[in-house]
């Protein structure tokens, strides 16, 4: 019983060390964000003296935040709506077609996932351009062919958990293919369906390259904006970290809100 004991509070020890080295950055990035230039360079890791709201003023001005908050939420929203649709789909589709070519598509789209993005920027961005798709939708399109594979992987290991009865009483009913999917089957993908919402939202909201080499001035998001306070010559850290607060609490919210279906689609499509 006493070792059990020590073994238990080793275990807690060790989660309570691994929960302040991940909380960390958020109270750097927190404390900082109430300093001026001269306090964050003088100490970073002490609280501020006093809070200092003006620095969030500034940034939300200077991100023009309304307009590309507005943007980025348009992009991560219909980007992974779409991601969603399309992946459901194909991985329904993957899972009950019991064939050689069902086996090596799925096999193709897990190995889609070690593309780096690096190695196709230069000609996908070309090939869209010639085309006039160098804006939202083209974004948007870009996004799911980078996401589909992941999504595809969960949803088909998901699939495999769902009795293919489903399929044969509800044919039986009289319903088709699409009927059977969208109102028996997807229904009950929601825990998968929100972990590939989730890790498709980190994602697509922090995304910076893609938007960059793709989005005019007009159209920027939340992440390119950012770099409006790093010039050649100055930084502006106090800035930065107050926009940094602002934009990542859309995500904060959404990930907390979904935490439960998040762990239950992990372990229901990795594991399965």
């Amino acid at each position: 019983m006493k070792k059990k004991k020590k073994s238990l509070y080793l275990l807690e020890a060790l989660g309570i060390l691994l929960g302040m080295i991940w909380i960390s950055p958020f109270y750097l990035m927190i404390v900082n964000s109430f300093k001026d230039p001269r306090g964050i360079f003088s100490n970073v890791l002490t609280p501020p003296s006093e809070l200092n709201i003006e620095n969030y003023q500034q940034a939300f001005e200077d991100l023009q935040f309304i307009r590309s908050f507005f943007n980025s939420l348009l992009i991560t929203v219909a980007s992974v709506l779409v991601i969603i649709i399309f992946s459901s789909m194909a991985g329904y589709a993957l899972a009950r077609n019991k064939s050689k070519l069902s086996s090596i598509l799925l096999l193709l789209f897990v190995a889609a996932m070690l593309i780096p993005f690096q190695s196709v920027m230069i000609p996908l961005t070309s090939n869209f351009g010639q085309i006039g798709m160098l804006n939202r939708l083209g974004l948007i399109l870009m996004y799911l062919g980078f996401g589909c594979s992941l999504s595809i992987f969960l949803y088909h290991g998901a699939m495999t958990s769902i009795s293919v009865t489903l399929d044969e009483a509800a044919r039986m009913d009289g319903a088709n293919k699409f009927q059977i999917f969208w109102r028996i089957i997807f229904p009950l993908l929601k825990p998968i369906s929100v972990t590939v919402a989730i890790l498709n939202v980190i994602w697509i909201w922090n995304d910076y390259l893609l938007p960059s080499l793709v989005l005019g001035n007009n159209s920027q998001t939340i992440p390119i904006r950012m770099f409006y306070f790093f010039g050649q010559y100055t930084k502006q850290w106090h800035l930065a970290l107050a926009g940094l607060t602002i934009a990542i609490i859309p995500v904060i919210i959404f990930y907390f809100s979904s935490q439960k279906q998040i762990v239950e689609g992990v372990a229901e499509g990795a594991l399965k």
